[in-house]
């Protein structure tokens, strides 16, 4: 055992890795995720893991049980509906919740089962809903509901009290900070409606998913019983207060007594507490506060009758029946025992000590973390002082600063983070009011955010100087030291600025040399691509065109639902190789899916006539389609439906909003076919051999695994050169190729995309050579490696005419 993990078991070895347990953590990750081998998972907050052995278990149940539709009176249906029951009181039982006071609803998820609140619940034009900036948004679409029936609806911030009142004979330790009042409709009260004909929902999560915040359960005692206090006297706080605890999270890691607090709803979904089984969820609901849920729709298995043509209907009494629209997914529900006896069996007390053991660790590690200049690295969010909080769930929520105060992006983070075999999470975790709170983004901030084009799951991760969303590791029952350390030992080799450090991320040429000696470059090799992320072909001379190389990245594949195909979502794309024959104006396609070559004229009527607009990168193209013998070709090619479009030359591709900094076109002057950012990528031979090197060093030392060689082609380059300096491309501003003047627009942004290895007819991932390239060519958030560049034409020249490039040719750097 090394010496930081003595030091780490020196103080939480007593909560760590459950030492009076059937199995420690070191025999639970050896027995029940073998699959985890070489792989750390830290988005248990996402989606926690199956064990292994729950699956064997469920394998069996179902092989050797018969679980028949329940609304019958067989055998087979009888055994299902015992299981059924069997399991709502196995729910129950966690939340130690008595039958006599709550009801088990099962529901797809907690969504559903927050949707299945909002629509049924009792709104009225005197009604509230109040909830706390940090919920998901699935609790915030309960907001809808209200609105729509006249109801008021606003978000509070839960703050230390400055003068603690005293409710009842209790302290009240905190207050409600109201947002602003919400209505969409003007609120109009029925004559016949009385205070106490009122009811008005107050929702918060057990444990907010951005933060691992825990929240104070008394909540619901204080909420429900002394709402006019906490909310000042506020005409908001007439009428009866329900609580809905969205449970989600909260739940996996610690326990939810309802037999102390009495809240009305509780929400939870069954893969965020053990991995399996997905699309199932549960609604416990106090049988009072059911009762008053208004639901208007029926279905097969809520009805005790129904006549088809005139307006009866008789509804089922029981509440689960009442609520379960349509047959319940039994199958489902039937593996729940086999998750829930695995948590059982290690206990969730266990769990709730085993993980916050981990995730102190974690945090005390990240904020130790400083930079040469003493600068700390990590801003983690989340305040300690709380009385609300109830503690801490396992979860780290941070952001990542350079020794000069500027905001590492999240989504380099999680690039390099997948690099190193390490899977977490980035962004506002679909929890908009925390994500604003925590990272201090006004609602000016917001507007000018989503006004620039940033929306959920892209990757502006940092805009006007302030980061758009965070990074995010949380921990699962199964989760071990070893996971922890590997991720802070990450984080410190890479995003902490070190004493007498050396090409940490940022070997680049810089100067004003060119890094050659006249005559000593030249143009190795010309590669065109005809159709975007396929297979390309190389050409001793080619001609060029407004758009670059004649032809180049001229023709895209396109999924029927709209989709533009690329190698990062379907790699066998690259299995399919291509070659134009200039003088006949034929394009030939062929792969190793499809017995016949395929030929494309480019004058022939293979064209349908049908022009479709499309969007990429931040540019509107039009494309002409193909006849059904070509997209029935390509589909078999790539193993999904789908169809080829050629760009229309005489459409007019344009920003589709040229006052956007934001997007990922670089060239915004000149005209472009169907290529990410630039008309031209370049390569040095040398810079590859200097990769190489490196490759071969990180092997030796055991640093990236077995020796791996590449060649320039890996990077899917138009124009190979040869000669001069390594990395002496980084400099040049601009370049001449045989009297062909071009513009240098700076170095490309490597993807994962250059770590698919294409061998015997098959694609498969590495992490190489983006890792290696990671490790000392990375700038701001990028990983570069070659340029991007513009081919500059003047008013004398014909380009579709006139102008050749030829292997072979003399480069000239910084030449005009």
């Amino acid at each position: 055992m090394d010496s930081d993990k003595e030091e780490f078991l020196k103080e939480f070895g007593e909560d760590y890795g459950y030492p009076n347990g059937p199995k420690t953590i070191d025999e639970i990750r050896a027995t029940e995720f073998k699959r985890l081998d070489g792989l750390v998972y830290l988005d248990h907050a996402g989606a926690t893991l199956y064990s292994e052995l729950q699956m064997e278990a469920i394998f069996k149940d179902l092989a050797t049980n018969v679980y028949g539709n329940p609304h019958s009176q067989s055998d087979s249906s009888s055994a299902t509906s015992d299981m059924v029951r069997e399991a709502r009181q196995q729910v129950l039982d966690y939340f130690n919740a008595s039958p006599k006071d709550y009801k088990c609803i099962f529901t797809s998820g907690a969504t559903a089962a927050l949707k299945l609140v909002g629509e049924a619940f009792p709104w009225s034009c005197q009604s509230s809903f109040m909830y706390t900036m940090e919920n998901h948004n699935s609790v915030l679409g309960i907001r809808e509901y209200a609105l729509s029936q006249g109801a008021a609806a606003f978000a509070v911030d839960i703050e230390d009290s400055v003068h603690h009142g005293v409710s009842r004979g209790t302290v009240k330790p905190f207050r409600v900070s109201q947002h602003q009042i919400q209505r969409r409709n003007d609120a109009r009260i029925r004559g016949n409606e009385s205070a106490g004909d009122v009811y008005n929902l107050f929702a918060f999560p057990s444990e907010c998913n951005f933060t691992g915040l825990r929240f104070s359960l008394d909540l619901v005692k204080i909420i429900k019983e002394d709402s006019e206090r906490i909310l000042e006297g506020s005409q908001l706080s007439n009428g009866r207060w329900m609580v809905l605890i969205d449970a989600a999270k909260g739940s996996a890691t610690q326990t939810l007594d309802l037999s102390k607090h009495h809240a009305d709803f509780v929400v939870i979904s069954f893969y965020k507490l053990f991995g399996y089984p997905t699309g199932l969820g549960a609604l416990i609901a106090r049988n009072d506060a059911a009762k008053l849920l208004k639901k208007t729709y029926f279905s097969g298995g809520t009805v005790a009758a129904s006549i088809a043509d005139t307006d009866f209907v008789k509804r089922r009494d029981g509440i689960e029946e009442l609520f379960e629209d349509g047959t319940a997914s039994f199958l489902s529900i039937a593996s729940i025992r086999h998750g829930f006896n695995i948590l059982n069996s290690v206990t969730i007390s266990s769990i709730s000590r085993h993980t916050t053991s981990i995730t102190t660790y974690v945090r005390k590690m990240l904020l130790a973390l400083r930079h040469e200049n003493g600068a700390s690295v990590c801003t983690i969010y989340g305040k300690d002082s709380l009385k609300v909080c109830h503690g801490w769930g396992p979860i780290v929520s941070f952001n990542l600063r350079r020794p000069d105060g500027s905001w590492f992006g999240y989504q380099e983070v999680e690039k390099l983070a997948s690099l190193s075999g390490i899977q977490l999470r980035t962004g506002c975790f679909c929890n908009p009011g925390a994500c604003a709170k925590y990272l201090c983004l006004s609602h000016s901030d917001l507007l000018s955010n989503i006004e620039a084009g940033h929306v959920c799951w892209d990757d502006y991760d940092v805009v006007n100087g302030k980061p758009t969303g965070a990074v995010r590791v949380s921990f699962g029952y199964m989760s071990t030291y070893e996971d922890a350390k590997k991720f802070v030992d990450f984080v410190r080799s890479s995003f902490v600025s070190l004493p007498n450090q050396t090409g940490h991320g940022y070997h680049l040429r810089k100067g004003f040399g060119n890094g050659v000696s006249a005559g000593s470059v030249y143009l190795k090799s010309l590669t065109i691509y005809p159709i975007k992320s396929c297979g390309g072909f190389s050409a001793a001379s080619w001609p060029l065109s407004t758009s670059g190389l004649r032809y180049d990245r001229e023709w895209l594949l396109e999924s029927l639902t709209g989709e533009i195909l690329t190698q990062k979502k379907v790699p066998e794309m690259s299995l399919i190789s291509t070659s134009i024959d200039l003088h006949q104006g034929i394009m030939s396609v062929e792969s190793p899916r499809c017995k016949e070559r395929l030929q494309i004229n480019f004058s022939s009527d293979s064209y349908t006539g049908s022009i479709e607009q499309f969007d990429i990168h931040g540019r509107r193209y039009e494309g002409q389609g193909y006849n059904n013998k070509i997209n029935t070709w390509f589909s078999q090619a790539v193993g999904r439906p789908c169809c080829l479009l050629r760009r229309s030359m005489s459409n007019y591709d344009f920003s589709l909003n040229k006052t956007r900094s934001m997007g990922r076109c670089r060239d915004g002057q000149s005209t472009l076919n169907f290529a990410n950012e630039a008309q031209f990528l370049l390569i040095s031979k040398e810079s590859v051999s200097d990769l190489n090197d490196r490759l071969s060093s990180n092997a030796k030392k055991g640093a990236f695994g077995v020796p791996v060689q590449i060649t320039p082609m890996r990077f899917r380059p138009n124009l190979v050169i040869s000669g001069g300096e390594p990395y002496a491309e980084d400099r040049w501003k601009n370049l001449k190729i045989g009297g062909k003047r071009f513009t240098s627009l700076g170095g490309c942004n490597r993807c994962q995309m250059i770590n698919l290895v294409h061998e015997a007819g098959q694609v498969e991932k590495s992490n190489e050579p983006l890792a290696t390239l990671a490790s000392y060519r990375r700038v701001k958030g990028k990983i570069l490696f070659g340029i991007l560049l513009r081919f500059e034409t003047s008013d004398e020249e014909e380009p579709e005419t006139d102008s050749w490039l030829q292997v072979g040719q003399e480069i000239h750097p910084n030449s005009f």
